[in-house]
C-alpha cells in the first residue's frame, strides 16, 4: 500500500469499485502524505500468501508432468502442465536474454513430442531435465533450446497455470463520482511529482482510480515546465495537430476546440484506432482581447472583448455508462453493439479513421465490463444499416446517453487556472467547456493509454511483481 491519502477512506486495491462515491469519498484537494518508508517499500503487492499444507509431487506422464504443489490450491482447472509448454516456458538465462527478458531460442526447434527425463520436485521449484536432440541449429543468436537442457520452475508460476488459464492485468479500485467531485477533486503538487517516483506513482494511482487529477503549483510562465511535468509520466504523443500545444483560439487546425465556442462532453481522438490515453490542459493566461486598430478590427472577432467563461467540464463517463445501464438495459447493449464509423477530416490532407468501426461503450472481450469510452458526436460518420439494431434504435439509444452526460448530477464544472494544470484519462473522462471571450492560451498535450499504464504500474508495484503480470 502507498502513502496514505489524507480525507479519504483507505480501500483494498484488488477489487474494482462500480459504486458512486459519496462526498465524503472523493478525495480532498487530495494532499498526499509522505509515506514513513521508501518508495520501494510503500509499494503496493499483487502477491497472495499459501499456506504450505502438502508434500510436492512432479510425475512425468504420455501428456505432461502431473503436478501437486506444496500449496493448498481451490479452484484447479488442470493437473497436468504439457510437456512442450513446459519447455517453452523455461525462464533460465539459457533460453531468456536477461538484458531484454526476451525469449532467446527458436520455439520451433524443439521436438513436438519432447519429453523429460527426469524430475525433481521440492517446496520451492521443480527441475526437470529434458533430452539431447540431434536438430537443425537454427539462425544465430538462437539456440535449439533442447540439448541436454535442465528447466526449473517456481511453484508459484506452476500453481498459477494449474488454478488459472492465463494472467490478466491489474484489477486495480475504479472509484466512480460525479458533479459531487468538484469539493475536493483529486490535487497533487508540482515539486512532488517533480522531486521523486513517489510523486509520480501518487499522481498515476489518482488519474488511475479517479479518472483525473489537478497538478498544483505549476510554474507557469513557461510553458515548457508543463511539457516537462507531461514527460515525468511518459513520452508525448505526436498526432496530426503536432506533440506538445500551445495555442489560443485561432483555428490554426480545423477543429472547434481551436474556437471560443461552447463544447459538449465528448472524448477526443476517437477517430483513432487507439485513441489517446491522456491528456491535459494547462490554462496559461485567459485575458481581454486588445481594442483593435481600424485596419485589424474587421479581422478579429474576439478584439475588445472583456475575459469571461471559459469554464472546463468533466463528466465521469464510467460513471455514465453504469447509470444507463441500470436505468435502460437495452440502450447499453444497442450502444456496446453498434459499430460506428469515426473521422478526422477537417484539415487539408487528413482524412484519419480507425482500422475498424468501435461501438460508442467498448466492453473488455474477457471480462464483458467497460473497457474504454469513445464518444464525439460532432466526429462520428454514419450510422449503419443491416445489424442487429436500426439506425432509429441507436439513436434512441444515444439519446438517452446524451441525456445522462448532460445532467446536473454528472457535470463536474471547473474554472481552469494558472499553475493548476488538468490531467485526465481520455478513456473514460469526457471534457467539454462552455463558452468564453476574450483570449485564452492553453498549453499541454496526448500521452499514450499503454506508456501511462507502464509508468503507473511501474512507479506503485515492485519490478518483481510487475514481471509475472507482463511476461506470463
Amino acid at each position: 500500500m502507498r502513502g496514505k491519502v489524507v480525507g479519504t477512506i483507505l480501500r483494498s486495491r484488488a477489487v474494482v469499485s462500480r459504486q458512486p462515491l459519496s462526498r465524503t469519498h472523493i478525495c480532498a484537494a487530495v494532499t498526499v502524505a509522505k509515506s514513513s518508508s521508501p518508495a520501494q517499500n510503500s509499494r503496493r503487492t499483487f502477491s497472495s500468501s499459501f499456506r504450505r499444507l502438502y508434500e510436492p509431487k512432479a510425475e512425468i506422464t504420455a501428456e505432461g508432468l502431473e503436478l501437486s504443489p506444496p500449496q493448498a490450491v481451490t479452484g484447479g482447472k488442470r493437473t497436468v502442465l504439457p510437456n512442450f509448454w513446459l519447455r517453452d516456458n523455461c525462464r533460465c538465462t539459457k533460453c531468456v536474454n536477461q538484458d531484454t527478458l526476451q525469449r532467446n531460442f527458436n520455439t520451433f526447434a524443439i521436438p513436438s513430442d519432447i519429453h523429460p527425463t527426469k524430475v525433481e520436485a521440492n517446496k520451492e521449484n521443480v527441475t526437470v531435465q529434458f533430452p539431447a536432440s540431434q536438430l537443425t541449429p537454427p539462425l544465430p543468436p538462437y539456440t535449439t533450446g533442447s540439448d541436454n537442457h535442465t528447466s526449473t520452475y517456481p511453484w508459484p508460476f506452476l500453481s498459477f497455470y494449474l488454478t488459472s488459464n492465463a494472467r490478466g492485468h491489474e484489477n486495480d479500485q475504479i472509484s466512480l463520482w460525479g458533479s459531487e467531485a468538484g469539493s475536493r477533486p483529486p490535487t497533487i503538487s508540482f515539486p512532488r511529482v517533480m522531486a521523486s517516483d513517489q510523486g509520480v506513482a501518487d499522481l498515476t494511482a489518482m488519474i488511475k482510480e479517479f479518472g483525473f487529477c489537478f497538478v498544483k503549483d505549476t510554474p507557469h510562465d513557461d510553458p515548457d515546465v508543463t511539457r516537462q511535468l507531461l514527460e515525468r509520466i511518459a513520452f508525448i504523443r505526436v498526432t496530426h495537430y503536432g506533440g506538445f500545444y500551445d495555442f489560443t483560439p485561432d483555428l490554426a487546425m480545423a477543429d472547434t476546440a481551436y474556437t471560443n465556442l461552447a463544447l459538449p462532453a465528448h472524448t477526443d481522438t476517437t477517430y483513432f484506432t487507439d485513441p489517446a490515453g491522456l491528456q491535459a490542459f494547462h490554462l496559461l493566461e485567459h485575458k481581454a482581447a486588445p481594442p483593435p486598430s481600424e485596419e485589424k478590427e474587421a479581422a478579429s472577432s474576439a478584439a475588445g472583448e472583456a475575459a469571461e467563461g471559459g469554464k472546463s467540464l468533466l463528466v465521469d463517463g464510467f460513471n455514465a455508462a453504469r447509470i444507463l445501464k441500470e436505468e435502460d438495459p437495452r440502450a447499453y447493449e444497442i450502444l456496446s453493439s453498434v459499430r460506428l464509423p469515426w473521422h478526422a477530416s477537417g484539415n487539408e490532407g487528413i482524412t484519419i479513421a480507425p482500422d475498424k468501426l468501435y461501438p460508442v461503450l467498448e466492453l473488455n472481450e474477457d471480462t464483458g465490463e467497460l473497457h474504454r469510452v469513445r464518444w464525439n458526436n460532432d466526429d462520428r460518420g454514419v450510422v449503419p444499416f443491416g445489424g442487429k439494431y436500426s439506425p432509429s434504435e441507436w439513436y434512441e439509444a444515444a439519446r438517452k446517453w446524451d441525456g445522462i452526460l448532460r445532467r446536473k448530477s454528472s457535470e463536474l464544472w471547473v474554472q481552469l487556472e494558472p499553475g493548476k494544470p488538468l490531467i485526465f484519462d481520455n478513456w473514460r473522462v469526457l471534457h467539454g467547456r462552455s463558452a468564453f471571450s476574450g483570449i485564452r492560451r492553453i498549453c499541454g498535450g496526448y500521452i499514450n493509454r499503454d506508456d501511462f499504464i507502464s509508468r503507473w504500474r511501474n512507479t506503485n508495484y515492485p519490478r518483481s511483481e510487475v514481471l509475472p503480470r507482463v511476461t506470463g
